[in-house]
C-alpha cells in the first residue's frame, strides 16, 4: 500500500481545520503547532488541497484556510486523492503487468483489497470523524496543550 505520511498528514490537517472551523480561517501555523507537522510541509499539502478545491485561503491579517464544502460531504478518499496519494495495494499500480507475461497470481487479491480500502475511506467524512467522542477528546487535549505553552512563554 502506498498511503504515506503525505496522505496521513493531509487527513490530520483537514480534520484539525474542520474541528476549528468556527474560529474562522485557520492559519497553517496554528495547525502546525497543534499537530506537530512542519509548516513548510503543510504549505505543500495545502497547495494541493487548494488545487483539489477542498480548501480556500484568505490572505492578510486574520487570514488562513477554511474547508469549502460541508463537512459531511468531504470524504477521506477525496483528501487522499487531492494530495496525489494512492491506496493501490497491487504491485503493478493496477496495470495488470505485475508478472513478466501479465498479471501475477495474487493480482485479484490485492486489487480487491484496494477496492475495500477505497470504499472504506469513501464512506467516512470529516463530520463522521468529528462526531467521534475520542477525536473530540484528543482535539481538546491538543488545544489545552497549545494554550498552556502559550501562557508559559
Amino acid at each position: 500500500m502506498k498511503l504515506t505520511t503525505r496522505g496521513r498528514y493531509a487527513v490530520t490537517a483537514m480534520l484539525d481545520l474542520a474541528l476549528h472551523k468556527e474560529q474562522g480561517p485557520i492559519s497553517l501555523a496554528d495547525i502546525s503547532e497543534r499537530q506537530e507537522i512542519s509548516l513548510s510541509y503543510l504549505e505543500q499539502l495545502f497547495a494541493r488541497l487548494r488545487r483539489g478545491k477542498l480548501v480556500e485561503s484568505t490572505r492578510g491579517p486574520g487570514g488562513g484556510y477554511r474547508i469549502v464544502s460541508p463537512l459531511d460531504q468531504v470524504v477521506i478518499s477525496d483528501i487522499v486523492r487531492a494530495v496525489n496519494e494512492s491506496v493501490d495495494t497491487t504491485q503493478c499500480g493496477g496495470q495488470k503487468n505485475c508478472h513478466q507475461h501479465g498479471r501475477c497470481l495474487t493480482h485479484d487479491l490485492w486489487e480487491g483489497l484496494s477496492e475495500q480500502i477505497e470504499n472504506f475511506l469513501s464512506g467516512i467524512s470529516l463530520q463522521d470523524l468529528i462526531d467521534r467522542e475520542q477525536v473530540r477528546k484528543v482535539a481538546e487535549r491538543q488545544d489545552n496543550l497549545v494554550h498552556f505553552r502559550q501562557n508559559v512563554n
